[in-house]
């Protein structure tokens, strides 16, 4: 077989079968093309959204929720509806002692405030926080560290940054670590610059001591252990909080949440269902383009009959023709899907040049595992061969005779 795919002859009555209608086999390779263009697009274009969704849960932990107090929705115990309710620092301990399966429970305090440095400024989220938050968000660092438990203990007054800050407030190249801002006309050494985010980070202590906090506070940032649903510790949360601020037991609007497990979970069942329709979808633009490919053959062997009779008639074996036949298959099918798969990865390429860098796209990275295409690829070979074997069985049935005769 090896030595047949190498013989000039072989290829030879390949091209002379193929140029003896031209139009006829660009059209049947389209079919192919077109299905293996649109399989690659829709996996790349959907893997691009999931590097969105994970770069968008990348931040957080899969298994944390953050709580914060709104306005009640229903009278309870003498109060009308639109009381407001605030956390405070009590709560803390009181959930970690009462709900089971709690692993951190972290105060946190945000404002807006205008930050200097030297003459440039602008306006930005001010973030009071526990060192132990980056357990719960993810941080990547270009210079610097975060917060540490000294800060706290010592309310100093330091800062993390983000990128984003960092262009605005600084020189571009220059060292951000160990420079001076001004927060509320309060001076803070910057100790560390995130690769992203928007707010500026500075000890928790520190922060209620500058603006008067008390034991108030705007955040719960709370992670369960692994073994636990932490869709159920926010319920628990929530039930717990009510109690403590005499809020009706089914009121939902007097404390809100983000449950990054949960829309965690509800957008990879969104991903996987996005991917089953895809390879559906691909494969069967492609199968339907592989079998055009087959119909084609058949009609050539048609048209080859009294060709096919001559060389059976020279001596040629079934199995000779039947190889022939499905050799010009695969070609076609193999050229047809590399044209396909090349095509492909040109639109995906578009796509992250024109949608891949900006900040809020649902498209990041749009692209193919190697892996995937070589699967393709074999896909592909496979179909040609058994699309091939069809007009391959119908020309060894040709009788020389009856071939010779046929006009």
């Amino acid at each position: 077989m090896i030595r047949f795919l190498f013989d000039r002859d072989t290829w030879q009555e390949i091209f002379d079968s193929l140029n003896k209608n031209k139009l006829r086999s660009v059209l049947t390779m389209v079919g192919v093309w077109w299905g293996i263009l649109l399989l690659i697009s829709l996996l790349g274009s959907a893997k691009g959204v999931e590097n969105s969704f994970n770069r968008f849960f990348g931040d957080s932990a899969t298994n944390s929720v953050q709580i914060w107090g709104g306005s009640t929705s229903i009278p309870f115990k003498g109060f009308q509806e639109g009381k407001r309710v605030r956390l405070a620092l009590g709560d803390v301990q009181k959930i970690k002692e009462n709900i089971e399966g709690i692993d951190l429970v972290l105060p946190g305090n945000n404002t807006q405030s205008k930050v200097f440095r030297n003459y440039r400024s602008g306006n930005f989220s001010i973030s009071g926080d526990d060192p132990l938050l980056i357990k719960i968000k993810k941080m990547e660092f270009i210079q610097g560290r975060f917060l540490n438990q000294n800060d706290m203990n010592l309310k100093r007054k330091v800062a993390v940054i983000s990128n984003r800050v960092y262009k605005q407030l600084f020189k571009k190249g220059e060292k951000a670590v160990g420079k001076t801002i001004q927060i509320n006309k309060i001076n803070f050494t910057v100790i560390g610059l995130l690769k992203r985010g928007y707010s500026i980070h500075i000890p928790f202590t520190t922060f209620q001591q500058i603006h008067n906090k008390g034991d108030k506070i705007n955040t719960l940032n709370i992670t369960g252990e692994p073994e636990y649903d932490i869709v159920q510790i926010e319920q628990n949360v929530k039930l717990i909080l009510n109690n403590l601020n005499g809020v009706h037991p089914h009121d939902k609007r007097a404390f809100s949440s983000r449950n990054s497990g949960k829309e965690y979970h509800e957008v990879k069942g969104f991903l996987i269902g996005m991917q089953f329709l895809t390879w559906f979808v691909g494969l069967s633009t492609l199968i339907a383009g592989v079998f055009a490919i087959g119909n084609i053959l058949l009609i050539t062997v048609k048209e080859r009959t009294k060709e096919i009779g001559v060389r059976r008639a020279l001596g040629a074996t079934p199995f000779e023709i039947k190889r022939q036949i499905v050799v010009e298959a695969v070609f076609l099918t193999l050229v047809a899907g590399i044209f396909g798969i090349i095509s492909g990865g040109w639109i995906l390429i578009a796509i992250d040049h024109f949608f891949g860098h900006e900040r809020n796209s649902m498209i990041v990275n749009a692209s193919v595992p190697v892996s995937v295409v070589f699967a393709a690829l074999l896909i592909l070979v496979t179909l040609g061969t058994l699309i091939g074997l069809i007009p391959a069985f119908k020309a060894t049935r040709i009788k020389p005779i009856e071939a010779l005769r046929e006009e």
